[in-house]
């Protein structure tokens, strides 16, 4: 069953994403992101960060709490120590 993002969550929650660096693609991190209305899509909620609007998509890991993105971040890209230890 796909999750319809646009039910799970509501403007005006704070959630937590891992993010990608565009220009370096083996460099990810965890950011706070604001969910709001998509300015594009009056009917569709977006994610904003870095002054950027994000379409709510299942391209994004959101999650609730920080704690929650940051054990899936280790299960994904392992302890930091084990890229630079």
């Amino acid at each position: 069953m796909k999750l319809d993002y646009n039910q799970s969550f509501k403007p005006g929650e704070v959630v937590y994403i891992i993010i990608r660096n565009p220009h370096a693609q083996d460099v990810a991190n965890i950011q706070q992101a604001a969910v709001v209305q998509n300015p594009d899509a009056p009917n569709q909620l977006a994610l904003f960060v870095h002054e950027t609007y994000y379409p709510l998509s299942d391209e994004f890991a959101v999650f609730s709490s920080e704690e929650e993105a940051e054990q899936a971040y280790q299960e994904a890209f392992g302890l930091p120590e084990e890229f630079y230890g």
